[in-house]
């Protein structure tokens, strides 16, 4: 029992609370209530000193025989506070702790208030996990039971795969029906449950797919990289369940269950023929499943998810956008094959392995973790080629600079002889940009041998052939053949062009 004539007579020494409290080994707030009720009476050391200590306890404490009268905590409303998010005991011991000061009332201290509150959660036998709070936990899983779509060509049937998620608190579910259960179709179910849902849970529980989840052991966990990128993007955790250990989602897996029975056996005898009809079917029959009330308490998971909407964290302005990575190597021209395009990369990374983020829209470009480079994804059917000209070396921007037209008006200056060769390179190629580099080395010919021999070589070859590569001219240049006589440029016949005998005879000297 505390001693209270010891509380009154260091009191009346002038010794504060606190240092009361220090010296007996009680609460503070057990000295603060002690004398305030010894004031309200008239009590001081005085008067209390004749006295016995039960009569004192008995005058301080008139219904309690000399005990102190602890509040009891409302253990309903507690319970209900720590399934909220960043509630802890020890929080709500402060709130009762206050609220027994402004009544007057003597708290429980903080081991008392916990203890009590096991008894309570043993006697109530308690359902809702203290760690399920609002908008904290979203679980996520295939179903096993497939759907099926009729084939309207062959009428046979096609599995539709179940994506169903479900946020822990509340219950409240998402399904919907894809035809593959791969990495895209995986992600594109966790998105739309978000959009469902309105907002995101702080953490994410799948099941161990290799679609989402690479590697998890008691050491390591290694998601697959477009799955962290969502979760990255929505600010979220992802936390998979233990291996073997479905307790972990049992959420899910009992709406799994759920969606076995309640969704796809109320409309096994449907028939669908596309997978839009069937995902509205699933709709309907998910609208009564979430409105249903519950058998073992009271309310809906829609009741439920009422509550829970305000805790979910609001979804980012932009829709994510899948991507996928692929690694692959700079070739000795500085691009990279992507899907049978080719993007350019600083011609530094030559012969470096790089990693291609590649989204419908974009092809970005990472050496090491970096972003290197990025292009608008092409899917040009002829041009397949997307060339940055800060990418390449610098003894190839100068090709850059220059088009078609540029090199006909040089080619024209020399004479119509190379002009006509010049036209036939560039429009030798399907893409003209491919025949550049041949004309500018076919041009440059003339600052190594004068222009008029560059000319009479031109017209050489074009009586070889209607379509001299660049080969042809510098070999008639090194040998000297332009400066022989020069048959005019025989037009083919209808069977192709026909060499003339002087080509056979090596020309005359």
């Amino acid at each position: 029992m505390t001693d209270y004539r010891e509380i009154l007579r260091l009191s009346s020494l002038g010794i504060n609370r606190t240092q009361i409290a220090e010296s007996m080994g009680v609460a503070r707030q057990t000295v603060i209530t002690a004398l305030q009720r010894a004031t309200a009476i008239g009590l001081d050391w005085q008067t209390a000193e004749p006295l016995s200590d039960r009569e004192i306890a008995a005058q301080l404490y008139p219904k309690g025989g000399g005990g102190l009268s602890y509040k009891m905590p409302d253990y309903d409303y507690v319970h209900r506070e720590m399934a909220k998010p960043d509630v802890t005991q020890q929080l709500l011991w402060f709130e009762y702790c206050d609220k027994c000061r402004e009544e007057g009332e003597i708290p429980y201290q903080l081991t008392q208030f916990k203890a009590y509150y096991r008894e309570y959660v043993a006697k109530s036998k308690a359902t809702m996990h203290i760690n399920r709070k609002p908008g904290e936990l979203m679980e996520v899983d295939w179903a096993g039971q497939p759907a099926h779509i009729v084939d309207a060509g062959t009428g046979e049937g096609i599995d539709a795969y179940l994506f169903v998620a479900a946020l822990s608190y509340s219950g409240y579910a998402y399904v919907e029906a894809f035809l593959s259960h791969d990495q895209e179709a995986w992600i594109t179910g966790n998105v739309n449950a978000f959009v469902h849902f309105g907002g995101t849970a702080r953490i994410l529980v799948p099941d161990n797919l290799k679609t989402g989840v690479i590697k998890n052991t008691k050491t390591e966990l290694l998601l697959n990289r477009a799955y962290q990128e969502m979760a990255e993007h929505y600010g979220i955790a992802i936390i998979p369940a233990r291996v073997k250990k479905p307790k972990d989602k049992s959420v899910v897996e009992g709406s799994v269950g759920y969606a076995s029975t309640f969704i796809l056996a109320a409309i096994r005898n449907q028939r669908f023929f596309t997978l839009r009809e069937l995902n509205e079917a699933i709709r309907e029959r998910l609208h009564a499943l979430n409105h249903n009330p519950f058998q073992k308490k009271d309310g809906s998971r829609a009741q439920m998810f009422a509550e829970e909407r305000a805790f979910l964290m609001p979804l980012p302005t932009n829709t994510f956008e899948q991507a996928a990575w692929k690694t692959a190597k700079v070739s000795f021209n500085y691009h990279i094959e992507v899907d049978g395009r080719f993007y350019s990369v600083p011609y530094e990374y030559i012969q470096h392995e790089v990693e291609a983020r590649v989204t419908r829209n974009v092809v970005e470009v990472f050496y090491g973790g970096t972003r290197v480079c990025s292009h608008v994804r092409n899917y040009d059917l002829h041009d397949r080629y997307s060339t940055q000209e800060s990418h390449m070396p610098p003894k190839h921007r100068q090709y850059a600079q220059w088009n078609g037209d540029r090199f006909r008006k040089w080619a024209a200056k020399i004479g119509p002889q190379t002009a006509t060769v010049v036209e036939s390179i560039l429009t030798g190629y399907k893409v003209e940009q491919q025949g550049y580099r041949t004309c500018m080395a076919l041009l440059k010919l003339s600052e190594s041998y004068a222009p008029d021999r560059l000319e009479a070589a031109c017209a050489k070859a074009l009586s070889y052939t209607p379509r001299p590569n660049y080969k042809y001219v510098q070999t008639i240049l090194r040998s000297g053949q332009d400066r022989r006589d020069v048959p005019a440029p025989t037009q083919p016949s209808q069977y192709g062009f026909t060499r003339g005998a002087d080509y056979y005879r090596g020309g005359q000297k």
